[in-house]
């Protein structure tokens, strides 16, 4: 079957016409460069996913018939990123009316901040426009964080795929917290909030206890639990760890102590300032996500070279020490042997291509880079068994690169999460301006004539004519192709053709099972041939090869 049949074919059996949901569950990633996991050097595949897992990557396999194609001839393939605590797509909970009566030196846990029992997964959105942004930069996995008090209730990880529904990966992660106190009520200073966090701990652990005794031996007093208690626990029993969301050095201090004297599982995320407690994490054995983040260099910008006092001079000298310093804190966490991941937490989209140059500009390895965004929190949050590199059996979160992917030229041309297949505009690089001494490059190319075509899909070769001339000085033409109706050859008119130095490019409409297609034609000129891809909406590219059999004699 020919390509347009096999479109046809596709066609018919899609149920949304919209194009939100795939066409097909399988898809091939043709000869691209591989990054398996990190220190993987790379190296020429296919992958091949279908169903939202990985069945196989190698060379020489066989491509499924009903294949989606997305040539990677020039793309680099990751796995894609796992976000170790974020709040995209978290909404706040609305607030609980006040009572007459509130006791702001004990009041009920619900206004003191103290709501374990919330799920994160009661106030996340995955149609919010952050959702988008962060898959747009490469993020496949999330644990989303619910927004609170000093325990705001627990985290989940969810998959940031299927625009159709929320997929939750795990529903209950982790229990938040942090050292946020309340206002106008106790707990309300970083004194009160670890007093009462010890408070709530001990009273769940003897509420446990209590249970335990009643279930066991006759004439114990029926238990009166409260939805704190029963929220924790999971955590008293140690089932479940405690996400702390720990900014500075001295809230990592605080956190610490509390995990040593309490015994709780400890996760840190959220980190910023945390170079003089790296010995500390380390000697702890504590799970680390830092903040995806490095400090803008405003105050440094800000410094005058002219007109100040020596004393301002020194005061200059230290600001910018520091700040020096603070953005080597990951590459003294990696030298330190400590593994760490990344939190969004309180982070734009947009800055992490430049915080991830900045750190690797200042000794962090591109090696532990892709660690921390990859393996490091699927081991955390334990799913190392089905993310984190890419494997056989797998999920087929993947992204794909016009080049390494911490180059700074590299762009995100596609983020595949769970099978879902997400495109994203890639800027062309602007052309260098041709030298004075010789002729611009397009007076050496000629695309006038009669090219023979040949398009390779999952379904087989078809090939037709491409015919291109000038009228007014505007290129035009059309293209003959398999009729998806399988009545011979069918034609259309080319349109939008464009020839900016070797490259060319083009449209045309196609008509199949009541639905119309703008097919998109680019490739690479060289002499009288060419190689590009064939690009249809929602089904993939395809490999085209073309030569000019007949040039145009009118030059």
């Amino acid at each position: 079957m020919m390509i347009f049949g096999w479109v046809m074919q596709i066609s018919w059996a899609q149920s949304d016409p919209s194009g939100k949901r795939r066409v097909t569950s399988s898809f091939a990633i043709t000869n691209a460069t591989v990054i398996k996991s990190p220190g993987d050097p790379g190296s020429k595949a296919t992958v091949l996913f279908k169903d939202g897992i990985i069945t196989g990557i190698g060379v020489g396999l066989s491509i499924p018939k009903d294949a989606q194609v997305i040539s990677g001839d020039s793309l680099y393939v990751y796995p894609a990123f796992i976000d170790g605590g974020s709040n995209i797509g978290i909404s706040k909970p609305k607030e609980a009316e006040r009572p007459k009566d509130l006791v702001t030196s004990n009041p009920p846990d619900e206004f003191a901040g103290i709501t374990p029992w919330r799920l994160a997964t009661d106030f996340y959105s995955n149609t919010s426009t952050q959702v988008d942004e962060w898959r747009k930069v490469g993020f496949a996995m999330t644990q989303i964080i619910p927004d609170g008090g000093m325990l705001p209730g627990k985290t989940a990880l969810v998959s940031l795929g299927d625009p159709k529904s929320i997929a939750i990966i795990q529903a209950n992660v982790a229990m938040a917290a942090n050292f946020r106190g309340s206002r106008g009520m106790y707990p309300g200073t970083v004194a009160g909030v670890m007093a009462k966090f010890r408070d709530v701990y001990q009273n769940s652990t003897l509420a446990l206890e209590h249970e335990k005794m009643f279930a066991s031996a006759a004439g114990v007093k029926r238990p009166q639990t409260t939805p704190t208690q029963l929220a924790m626990g999971p955590v008293v029993q140690r089932q479940l760890p405690i996400l702390f969301t720990a900014n500075s050095e001295l809230e990592v201090r605080r956190a610490i102590s509390l995990q040593k004297e309490l015994g709780f599982k400890l996760i840190l995320t959220g980190l910023e300032n945390y170079d003089s407690v790296i010995d500390l994490i380390k000697n702890s054995g504590t799970s680390v996500m830092l903040k995806l983040q490095v400090p803008d260099d405003k105050s440094i910008k800000s410094q005058k070279e002219e007109g100040v006092t020596e004393a301002t001079k020194a005061q200059y000298t230290r600001v910018k020490e520091a700040y020096d310093n603070s953005l080597k804190q990951a590459a003294n966490l990696e030298k330190a042997g400590v593994s760490f991941g990344f939190s969004t937490l309180d982070t734009k989209a947009s800055d992490v291509h430049k915080a991830l140059s900045t750190m690797i500009a200042n000794g962090l390895s591109e090696k532990a880079v892709l660690a921390a965004l990859t393996t490091n929190p699927a081991s955390v949050l334990g799913i190392s068994r089905i993310a984190g590199t890419l494997e056989k059996g797998k999920l087929a979160n993947l992204i794909l690169a016009t080049e390494p992917l911490f180059k700074e030229s590299s762009q995100i041309k596609h983020v595949i999460v769970d099978g879902y297949v997400f495109d994203y505009e890639v800027k062309k690089k602007a052309n260098s301006a041709p030298n004075s001494s010789t002729k611009p490059e397009n007076t050496a190319i000629t695309v006038e004539g009669t090219w023979e075509y040949l398009s390779e899909t999952p379904a087989g070769s078809s090939g037709g004519e491409i015919t291109i001339k000038k009228e007014n000085g505007v290129l035009g033409g059309s293209i003959t192709y398999d009729d998806p109706t399988g009545s011979g050859k069918a034609s259309a008119p080319i349109k939008n053709v464009t020839l900016t130095g070797k490259n060319l490019s083009f449209e045309f409409d196609i008509a199949a099972g009541g639905m119309s297609f703008t097919v998109t034609v680019s490739g690479e000129v060289n002499g009288k041939s060419m190689e590009g891809n064939l690009s249809v909406p929602q089904m993939g590219s395809f490999p085209v090869k073309a030569t000019l059999s007949s040039p145009s004699q009118i030059n």
